[in-house]
């Protein structure tokens, strides 16, 4: 889980707040289907890269809020990662889920 915000006031445009809210998906997602193996993200000799990736917007919301990002992967195995968020904001709401699978190797 991450909580996250902008740092500077956002406007009310809801598409330049769901272009930072895809931007932010994408930074610690992956992530999730390293852990079972432990691996890191900083291990020089891990290939990975996003395959795929998704998302489904629901209600509305600023991105300069305070926004939880909750992920887990339900999948981790032969080369590959299958990974989910979903973004709440401070009341519990839920805004946004986001589906993203991986390429995850480790070269000798």
């Amino acid at each position: 889980m991450v909580w996250f915000r902008a740092s500077e006031p956002m406007p009310d445009d809801i598409d330049i707040n769901q272009a930072l809210l895809a931007y932010i998906s994408d930074t610690t997602l992956l992530d999730t289907c390293l852990r079972p193996h432990g691996l890191s993200f900083m291990n020089p000799k891990l290939q990975s890269a996003s395959l795929d990736h998704a998302m489904w917007f629901y209600h509305p919301f600023k991105a300069d809020e305070w926004i939880l990002y909750v992920q887990d992967s339900p999948a981790s195995a032969g080369g590959r990662g299958m990974n989910f968020g979903h973004f709440f904001t401070q009341s519990g709401k839920l805004i946004c889920s986001a589906a993203q699978e991986g390429l995850i190797r480790v070269h000798d």
